[in-house]
């Protein structure tokens, strides 16, 4: 590990808070679709928090693992990895069973011209799902784009706020949330629906799209020009603790940072850093796709990392060659279309 990785690593530690409601867990974690952005680093996170508890736990991640060594290195931390497609109803039927569920399966990008598989993933699946899975605690991984857009100065869209999903991802994402209430209700399944924007990593996410931009004097667009993100780290570890907070009917929880903060303002801060003037194309609209987390920061506190750290961390990586993935965001689309 070199010092730039082991610099990264201090942001990834659990926290005490984490330790104790994983000691306080009862039986194994299985997280489905745990080759994702977020489920190698939640996998990894639940393993730390498990041994630093003192306590004996299995992890047990699903995936297809197309990632070339992306299993052989969950193995190397002590996860157990199951090979299977969430869509084959004799591989998902041959899943162990599990108290606790994390559900991270799904599709955003490639969305336009291929609906269909986009609603099989999203909407479709969830119901196997549910039914497979009745008798555990499940928290499901959904997202922000459920919202419609909402004025700045709002304060961000509550949990309270009717969804009013733009586009087909986010209409067949608001259609997983409904089939899981549907099944909290009918099977008496525990059920936290964690409605996530956006989580960021050294490795992708807004604050690295903005950062990149600036430095290859990209035009940044100003139409979304306010975002509220969070540190994957800190997004992983709320994952993790909600566990404890799935209900009956399903509880509903934004996760997100405590900002609601200015793209204009972010790129002009990397830039002071780099000696490079960010360059814009159009203006800033009266509303944005933002989320309100106070439930959120009333049950866990508020996020560990802030979000300057979050920017000092991400910046130093991409600037000293760390890896990065190639799978933007988009948080910039107003029209729904991934």
């Amino acid at each position: 590990m070199n010092d730039l990785e082991k610099r990264y690593q201090q942001y990834l530690q659990p926290s005490q808070a984490l330790i104790a409601d994983i000691a306080t867990l009862e039986g194994d974690i299985l997280i489905l679709g745990v080759g994702g952005k977020m489920g190698p680093a939640l996998a990894l996170l639940a393993r730390q928090a498990v041994d630093q508890s003192g306590i004996k736990k299995r992890i047990i991640g699903v995936s297809r693992f197309s990632e070339p060594g992306l299993q052989a290195r969950l193995h190397q931390n002590g996860i157990e990895t199951i090979t299977a497609d969430l869509l084959d109803e004799d591989q998902l039927q041959a899943l162990p069973e599990a108290p606790n569920v994390l559900y991270l399966a799904g599709t955003k990008f490639g969305t336009t011209g291929n609906e269909s598989f986009t609603w099989a993933m999203n909407t479709y699946l969830p119901g196997r799902v549910a039914e497979k899975f009745k008798n555990s605690r499940i928290v499901v991984f959904s997202t922000g784009n459920v919202y419609p857009f909402v004025p700045v100065v709002s304060g961000g869209a509550t949990e309270s706020l009717p969804p009013e999903p733009i586009g087909e991802y986010g209409q067949s994402c608001l259609g997983r949330e409904r089939i899981f209430q549907y099944f909290a209700t009918k099977s008496n399944t525990p059920i936290l629906i964690y409605r996530l924007n956006y989580a960021n990593d050294v490795s992708y996410g807004v604050l690295l799209e903005i950062a990149k931009s600036v430095k290859e004097s990209k035009p940044i667009d100003l139409a979304m020009g306010t975002v509220t993100v969070i540190w994957q780290g800190d997004a992983n570890e709320i994952a993790l603790r909600a566990l404890h907070h799935c209900a009956t009917p399903a509880k509903i929880l934004n996760v997100t940072g405590p900002e609601i903060v200015s793209v204009r303002w972010l790129a002009e801060e990397f830039g002071k850093i780099l000696g490079i003037a960010p360059q814009f194309i159009n203006e800033e609209q009266s509303t944005s796709l933002l989320s309100n987390a106070a439930e959120s920061f009333r049950l866990f506190g508020y996020p560990k990392v802030s979000l300057k750290q979050m920017m000092e961390a991400i910046l130093e990586w991409y600037v000293e060659g760390g890896e990065i993935l190639n799978k933007p965001t988009h948080f910039s689309e107003r029209k729904g279309k991934f």
